[in-house]
């Protein structure tokens, strides 16, 4: 399986990179010299059916995975690598990292097979500030919220916006869990952003809003948020977005007055801040400070609250569900294009489920739960629609 693609010696050495493996390392597992191994990474010496295996699993890649005609991402785990400088490594975190950048490959491999361009709406980059940081990232997220045409409304699916709109590229795995998310920007795939699933809704949520500031002040630089250690100026200014940009102030003071106009003095109950925290989609802690900073409540307000009773508990006491949205590995457009793909008879059922990181009975399922759409009949009754359907 000889290649003279110009995109298989860039493929081999981003993939080569992103394993951690050294040019001597691939040379030894070839037994060629280092010299030859670099002429095959260059592209001026041909590499062998045999070599490429022995290749595809030194760097624990498929073969098919090497020999795809579209460019490599750039080398995510590369990047990372830099961000982790500093930090506490961790070997489940390398692992993750490695799947990203699968990931983020498969992502561009389904966009080449449907002849689809992924949309990227990127604003133009605002510097971190040297002045007052608060000031600043209110302004900012009050700009990008106009800028999408948000008002000063809850943003109920952030994730799915911030694909749709902006064109990021969500992952959410499972990380460990000092970690919140990680972002990096990745030609020609662009800039990508991991949120633990492991944490609640609340708290990926808020990862999300922090990462996407980090998208509009630095996108050029990867970073990995840890959950504690967030005293710089970076990652106060990335916390202070979050807030203003998931609880603006004059939507949220409009609410609160709604609330509280007809209480003693106009103080709020613990069901008014459980209320509001639950229509901004935020945790009870993060609505509480917000509430304290924009003095629509005393200070100290949680830290009493704290010792008094457990969200979980009080939650089912207000009669309110938990929210419990489902932390989905992959963006639903990637999503997307690997089921029609496949209604299409374009992909395997196997390749399907390789795609979707799953088995093929629960892809069977999620090309089944994408296609059908609930219309409704004459009677009134929902009837089950899919695309093969409605195309006749």
């Amino acid at each position: 399986m000889t290649s003279t693609d110009t995109t298989l010696p860039a493929r081999l050495r981003a993939a080569r990179q992103s394993a951690g493996v050294t040019q001597q390392q691939a040379a030894t597992a070839l037994g060629v010299s280092r010299p030859l191994l670099v002429s095959m990474e260059k592209g001026t010496r041909e590499v062998r059916p045999d070599e490429l295996v022995t290749l595809a699993s030194l760097y624990k890649r498929q073969v098919s995975e090497l020999v795809r005609p579209q460019p490599p991402v750039e080398a995510i785990g590369a990047q990372f690598r830099i961000a982790l400088t500093g930090k506490a490594a961790d070997e489940n975190l390398q692992e993750v990292i490695n799947e990203l950048e699968r990931l983020a490959d498969d992502f561009l491999d389904l966009a080449r097979r449907s002849q689809v361009e992924l949309p990227r709406r990127y604003p133009a980059t605002s510097p971190l500030p040297s002045g007052d940081l608060a000031m600043t990232a209110e302004d900012l997220a009050l700009e990008e919220r106009r800028r999408l045409g948000l008002g000063d409304g809850p943003v109920q699916q952030l994730r799915e916006f911030l694909e749709d709109e902006v064109g990021l590229r969500i992952f959410m795995p499972k990380m460990p869990s000092r970690i919140a998310g990680a972002i990096v920007f990745a030609e020609p795939l662009g800039a990508c952003v991991a949120v633990n699933a492991h944490h609640p809704i609340q708290r990926r949520r808020w990862t999300l809003a922090h990462e996407y500031a980090h998208f509009l002040t630095r996108r050029e630089r990867s970073e990995i948020t840890l959950i504690e250690n967030r005293s710089n100026a970076e990652e106060r200014f990335a916390d202070l977005f979050a807030a203003n940009f998931l609880m603006p102030r004059s939507g949220l003071r409009r609410r609160f007055l709604e609330l509280t106009r007809e209480r003693p003095n106009g103080s709020a109950t613990v069901a008014d801040l459980f209320h509001l925290a639950r229509a901004f989609r935020v945790s009870l802690q993060a609505m509480t400070h917000r509430l304290e900073d924009l003095d629509l409540i005393k200070r100290g307000t949680y830290d009493k609250l704290e010792t008094r009773l457990k969200p979980a508990e009080a939650e089912q006491i207000l009669g309110l569900r938990p929210d419990r949205e489902t932390a989905e590995l992959l963006p639903l457009r990637y999503r997307y294009l690997a089921v029609e793909l496949f209604t299409n008879a374009e992909i395997t059922e196997r390749q399907l489920a390789a795609y979707l990181r799953t088995d093929r009975v629960r892809a069977r399922d999620t090309a089944r739960d994408l296609t059908t759409s609930n219309d409704v009949t004459g009677g009134g009754m929902p009837e089950p629609v899919q695309w093969n359907e409605a195309e006749h």
